[in-house]
């Protein structure tokens, strides 16, 4: 019996819950860490990017109006699901950024401790970066945070799964709608948290995920007027960064700039903090 042919899958984007081709129909080659041809990955257009970004918008107010709660259960329910497919992932992650098993493993299992930790963020954010402020006069002063929209998001190029995770969740937490590019080279391990997030309750359009090169999209997501914050973790090249800085600010787009993060460290409070407005409310006392 001869050996049988490898099947490589061709997988798709995310967008408003569903799985689309991209509508250029282009692909592109993902190889492994190795350079053995492993899949095809959606090659994503400007065109992907508009819908992309209207569905994350569609989404948002939806999101944005559920209860902190709820918010918080369903990013649960996304560690439970990503629990239920941990050898997958570790799998993919493997093939994907090369390295140990033991790597590997860890790569997952801090993703889905981060997803636990974000969890219970929802319904504690108004008290740890709101509150009540004193005033001289007979007023209430009463500060609370809000989401500030849709979020474009250039993944991370390392840690495919948990640099996703890391810039993606702390986004949605307070109720943004987000539209990811993942990793250029290790795309895989995020179009498969597509597949998780489509079992979970997560409403569809919340989160969405392009594949595609990052010179030639991360410009159209900066300069989109209906995305009100970029976080640029994923653009590695100093003077594209410094171009979509540019685009950002034409409608005064909030830029959290790429840094040298270690995604494996404690990701603390500043990406929540950099991604909500806080609203101050007077209220005269006594009334």
């Amino acid at each position: 019996m001869s050996d049988r042919l490898s099947v490589r899958k061709t997988y798709k984007l995310y967008l408003g819950g569903k799985f689309p081709r991209s509508e250029s129909g282009r692909t592109y080659l993902v190889n492994t860490a190795e350079g053995t041809p492993l899949a095809n990955a959606a090659l994503a257009s400007r065109k992907d990017v508009r819908d992309a970004v209207a569905a994350a918008r569609k989404a948002q107010a939806g999101w944005a109006g559920a209860t902190a709660y709820l918010r918080g259960q369903i990013i649960y329910r996304i560690a439970e699901m990503l629990e239920g497919r941990r050898a997958q992932f570790i799998a993919e992650v493997r093939q994907s950024r090369g390295g140990t098993v033991k790597a590997a493993t860890s790569e997952v299992d801090n993703a889905i401790d981060r997803l636990v930790w974000y969890a219970g963020w929802p319904d504690k954010l108004a008290q740890v970066l709101g509150g009540a402020n004193p005033v001289a006069g007979p007023f209430f002063n009463l500060s609370t945070p809000e989401p500030v929209g849709v979020v474009a998001v250039v993944a991370p190029q390392t840690d495919p799964l948990l640099g996703l995770i890391s810039t993606v969740i702390p986004a949605i937490v307070s109720g943004n709608a987000v539209v990811v590019l993942a990793a250029e080279d290790q795309p895989l391990p995020a179009i498969s948290f597509g597949e998780v997030l489509a079992t979970s309750d997560l409403p569809g359009g919340v989160v969405n995920i392009l594949s595609g090169r990052v010179a030639e999209l991360a410009p159209w997501l900066a300069s989109h007027s209906d995305v009100n914050a970029v976080d640029l973790a994923g653009v590695t090249d100093a003077e594209l960064s410094t171009d979509c800085e540019r685009s950002a600010a034409e409608n005064l787009k909030r830029v959290l700039r790429p840094g040298t993060e270690d995604w494996s460290a404690s990701p603390g409070l500043d990406r929540l903090r950099s991604l909500v407005e806080i609203k101050t409310v007077w209220h005269p006392a006594g009334v």
